[in-house]
């Protein structure tokens, strides 16, 4: 079921699945809410799965030109309010992972849970440049899908790949170049407020993702007070639709954790 929240006079795009404690899903940068639908799929047996559409994807309105993370961060905080259901288990990938943690940083009475697949934290500088300068070209209309699908997919990935194709090369320009902009600035906006987060965190990512990298995810995971980092061998950026079954086996495991239980450190 899919329907619309109105904040401010902006709508959101927010597909609707199951019954039970609300689990809200925030994709990545030139996807849409779809993403999720392994997820969906199994999780809306026992939750109420909320999945939004970001800013300028899908169904939702964008924000303006030149918005930052914490703009976003904003507007899932909104959206989340929105929904009147409580506070809510909350899962991001990639860009949707920094949106999910700014949230569990400025409005944790929000958030019962934090999940973070394949998140980006604290770019060395290489990586920063180049991703600022995919940014600068995407804004300038210079759109290369190609180039994400080899960073994100094997060779062996046809099938998913394909389908994060079609989605790429559908999603709004403006609103992907605004949004990837924000990604390109955000993996240091909260990296310092991690330590205030006390909810129970899951920080998973794929062994291969060159991006959203194996070191990234424990530094996450060992910087919240009651941190979980996974990593999936064998698997890169997409690890959700590459490995689905063991991506949503985590997240029911990480559902099932008392979010008032005493933080405690964790190690992978």
């Amino acid at each position: 079921m899919s329907t619309i929240l109105h904040l401010s006079e902006r709508k959101v795009a927010c597909h609707v699945a199951g019954r039970g404690a609300p689990l809200v899903l925030i994709h990545g940068v030139g996807l849409n809410a779809a993403a999720w639908a392994p997820q969906v799929e199994v999780l809306s047996r026992t939750h109420r799965v909320f999945a939004l559409d970001m800013p300028g994807h899908g169904g939702s309105d964008p924000l303006p030109r030149g918005a930052e993370l914490p703009d976003f961060v904003a507007w899932c905080a909104d959206a989340i309010a929105a929904l009147d259901v409580g506070p809510v288990s909350l899962a991001g990938h990639s860009m949707g992972a920094l949106i999910a943690a700014g949230v569990a940083v400025t409005r944790p009475e929000r958030v019962a849970r934090l999940a973070l697949l394949n998140p980006v934290h604290r770019r060395p500088p290489a990586a920063r440049d180049a991703v600022e300068a995919r940014a600068k070209r995407i804004a300038a209309g210079e759109v290369d899908a190609q180039a994400p699908l080899d960073r994100w997919f094997t060779e062996d990935q046809a099938t998913p790949r394909a389908q994060v194709a079609k989605w790429l090369s559908a999603v709004d320009r403006d609103g992907y170049a605004t949004a990837y902009a924000a990604f390109a600035r955000g993996d240091a906006t909260y990296a310092d407020d991690l330590p205030d987060i006390a909810c129970p965190v899951l920080v998973l990512t794929g062994a291969d993702d060159p991006n959203s990298t194996p070191a990234m995810a424990r530094a996450m995971a060992a910087a919240a007070q009651d941190g979980e980092a996974i990593i999936i061998p064998g698997h890169r950026h997409m690890v959700n639709l590459t490995a689905p079954a063991a991506v949503t086996a985590h997240l029911a495991h990480w559902l099932s954790r008392d979010p008032t239980a005493n933080p405690r450190k964790r190690e992978a």
